[in-house]
């Protein structure tokens, strides 16, 4: 199977890369590659995390989308199957389902890094315990403050 039709079919299967349970932040590094538009960056990027995502759960539903892409007649899905039972992440297939999932992560994200799996730090209710720490317990004493010093008013 040719690189080009390994990924016409990952293009053809019915993956969701938001109901997969994979690391967003770790398909994140193929997506910032595909962005960076470097096609050697962008392979290289597919090639080290693709057994890593494998690994972490994408192995079961990509065998699970190609065996219904075979029974639904999509070209070339019963030799991917065996390619994948045979090689697993190291197959052509296995890295362009993680190419196209990167893809799809990247087209939702739109750039908001917390869709693609960061959280924000420190957590929100990190943030609440070091002010109210910074200011004795007290969250009015939290208030913005003026140029000058003195508390901006309510009003």
């Amino acid at each position: 199977m040719t690189v080009a039709e390994a990924e016409a079919l990952a293009a053809e299967l019915d993956l969701d890369v938001d109901d997969i349970g994979i690391c967003h932040a770790c398909l994140s590094t193929v997506t910032f590659a595909i962005d960076g538009g470097n096609p050697h960056k962008i392979a290289g990027a597919v090639r080290s995390m693709t057994p890593y995502l494998w690994d972490e759960g994408l192995a079961l539903p990509a065998r699970m989308a190609l065996e219904r892409a075979r029974r639904r007649g999509v070209a070339n899905a019963g030799d991917a199957l065996r390619d994948v039972q045979k090689d697993g992440p190291r197959s052509r297939v296995a890295r362009a389902i993680v190419r196209r999932l990167g893809a799809d992560l990247g087209a939702r994200a739109k750039g908001d890094l917390l869709k693609m799996g960061f959280q924000s730090w420190p957590p929100r209710a990190c943030m609440t315990i070091v002010i109210q720490s910074a200011h004795g317990g007290d969250l009015a004493s939290a208030r913005p403050r003026s140029r000058g010093g003195a508390r901006v008013s309510d009003a």
